[in-house]
């Protein structure tokens, strides 16, 4: 019996040193296992930290070109606006010259545009009333004094010479064709200036209109002047 007692005790202890070993192989590999995960698991946090890192750099970037953008063009906006308030002064002060300069602008623009001498002036209403006739008259005598003899100072002075001086104009105006100027009786819904108006041809020359032209050509020059 003792044999088959030590013979049981080798088998105990040899199948007890097994399963040490085996469990501390175990231990081995699983600990190698959860060192090769936690250091993949490191390694993909570091990834999605870096790429949320540059997707957050990213879309900051793109926010700040936006704002970039936005703030650009709300600056562009108020100089437009600016500008235009500018161009809105000046035709204000065009329509709200004293009669006496008006009348003398107006009779220049008309000198300018007339090609004939016979054309129609169309004005506003209220231009119609207050100076249309006198921006006809004063525009056909200087036609008119261009193509016509001046009489001599001395009698045109008078009131006799400055009758014979509307005679003399009248038939230089009928004889040459220019200085024939007519005011319409039409009227158009302008702030100022005239159309001017041959047959089937419209020069448009209302102070609106004048002053957009202008603003094309000279609106880099102004924006240099009001903003550096």
């Amino acid at each position: 019996m003792d044999g088959i007692e030590k013979i049981t005790a080798r088998i105990q202890q040899d199948a007890q040193a097994e399963i040490k070993r085996l469990v501390e192989e175990t231990d081995q590999k699983v600990n190698a296992v959860m060192d090769e995960a936690q250091a993949q698991a490191e390694k993909e946090k570091a990834e999605i930290l870096s790429r949320g890192k540059k997707a957050a750099q990213e879309r900051l970037e793109r926010l700040e070109s936006a704002a970039s953008m936005e703030k650009r063009k709300l600056q562009l906006a108020a100089k437009q606006e600016v500008l235009g308030e500018a161009f809105e002064l000046a035709l204000k002060k065009l329509c709200e010259l004293p009669e006496k300069e008006y009348v003398e602008l107006m009779t220049r623009l008309v000198l300018e545009a007339s090609t004939t001498g016979r054309e129609q002036l169309i004005f506003s209403v209220k231009d119609r009333n207050r100076v249309g006739k006198q921006v006809v008259v004063a525009a056909n005598e200087a036609m008119v004094k261009q193509v016509a003899p001046e009489l001599p100072n001395s009698l045109g002075e008078s009131k006799v010479g400055a009758f014979l001086g509307k005679v003399v104009n009248n038939a230089a105006a009928q004889f040459t064709g220019t200085g024939l100027l007519t005011l319409s009786e039409q009227t158009r819904p302008i702030q100022g200036g005239f159309i001017m108006v041959d047959g089937d041809i419209e020069i448009n020359c209302a102070f609106e209109t004048l002053v957009r032209m202008q603003r094309e050509k000279m609106e880099k020059e102004v924006a240099q002047v009001l903003f550096g």
